[in-house]
């Protein structure tokens, strides 16, 4: 088997790869995230992921693709729905993509170890895909390892992000605090 795997970033990887490698499978880490904002999250992700491949010995490809404008124009007119109608279908083509035309035979994604993500809609995403491109979809529900893969990456002393990726799940990360300080704000001005 020669394994892709799509990594959003370097904490979600690493359970990933410690049971694939157990399982005597040597992935090679694929970074192609740019639903991921602003610049600066990008670019930590981005080398964070690029400092643990080193660290652990992996493989990894980098496409390279800041993709404000594009993430904006595509996200604007359906924000509830974005991840299943643009980020996750975006990432994952690119994926099938790259392992169909350079030799890999199997992909999967750290997309499914994160807790928060909408995990059966990107199972059928990877499935709809592994049928259109003929590449092997490796299912795992790497979720059973969340909170230890979580350990293992602040052991590793990997940057923790605070959210999913988009400047709008950022938004969501805070939305109820922002809501507490504007409330109070407001009663102390008035008050």
């Amino acid at each position: 088997m020669k394994l892709l795997m799509h990594a959003c970033c370097a904490p979600c990887s690493v359970y990933c790869v410690k049971t694939l490698r157990e399982e005597g499978i040597e992935p090679t880490l694929f970074w192609y995230n740019p639903n991921i904002h602003p610049y600066i999250e990008y670019k930590t992700r981005r080398d964070t992921l690029i400092e643990y491949s080193k660290m652990m010995n992996l493989k990894l490809i980098v496409e390279e693709e800041y993709g404000l404008d594009n993430f904006c124009k595509n996200v604007i007119n359906n924000l509830e729905n974005r991840c299943t109608s643009y980020c996750y279908p975006i990432r994952l083509r690119k994926l099938f993509e790259y392992a169909s035309t350079h030799g890999y035979d199997t992909v999967t994604t750290t997309l499914l170890y994160s807790i928060y993500q909408k995990h059966d809609d990107i199972k059928k995403i990877m499935e709809k895909l592994e049928k259109e491109f003929n590449v092997k979809f490796l299912y795992k529900d790497f979720r059973i390892g969340f909170r230890e893969g979580q350990d293992k990456a602040r052991e590793l002393g990997l940057y923790m992000q605070k959210y999913c990726g988009c400047i709008f799940s950022e938004e969501d990360r805070y939305k109820e605090k922002i809501e507490k300080d504007i409330k109070k704000f407001l009663e102390n001005k008035n008050g």
